[in-house]
């Protein structure tokens, strides 16, 4: 059932698409997007702590999913089981699942989404369209795409979750980070 979702992308493939395609995978490559995002919050006193959450959240999803998940599961590619599939692009020498690039967009995008309900809705579209991107390009299986979605989901609530935390416990980081912890920016 996943290599018919896989060729069913393959059949709908047009430069237009491609290059679309091409653009949301990269985007992310590194974590790039998400992590200079996260940065620029940090950077102000009215959006450190989103930029903190987010930073949190991304490392959760780097450590769970391309540390530990990866090489556990050790799964093949798509790419890597249908070698007749033309790659657009570089063909990734780790393993599928999860999906990193998916997992650390939604992480990223939920710990915005809970502090900034309007930038947030802006990410998750961001994070979908990366998502679906990993699956056009044949780098990812749909079921990697969407348990990723979960996990990075997840960490993104879990990463708010122990910020709000920890500013209630400790005063002094509460006040560096911002006052108006818990309420909509």
């Amino acid at each position: 059932m996943e290599f018919s979702i896989l060729f069913w992308f393959q059949s709908i493939s047009n430069h237009v698409l491609d290059s679309v395609m091409i653009g949301f995978t990269n985007l992310v490559n590194g974590g790039m997007l998400w992590i200079l995002l996260a940065a620029v919050l940090m950077c102000t006193k009215k959006y450190r702590i989103c930029g903190i959450t987010m930073g949190l959240a991304l490392l959760l999803s780097l450590i769970m999913c391309n540390g530990i998940m990866k090489n556990l599961v050790a799964r093949p590619r798509p790419c890597w089981v249908d070698t007749s599939v033309h790659l657009l692009i570089k063909n990734p020498t780790d393993y599928s699942f999860p999906s990193g690039h998916t997992s650390a967009s939604f992480a990223a995008a939920v710990a915005l989404f809970m502090y900034h309900k309007r930038m947030g809705i802006i990410a998750l579209i961001i994070a979908a369209n990366i998502a679906i991107s990993r699956i056009y390009l044949f780098v990812h299986y749909p079921s990697d795409v969407f348990v990723s979605l979960i996990l990075g989901s997840l960490y993104g609530v879990i990463a708010y979750f122990i910020i709000k935390s920890i500013s209630k416990r400790y005063s002094k980081f509460s006040d560096w980070v911002t006052p108006t912890l818990g309420k909509e920016l």
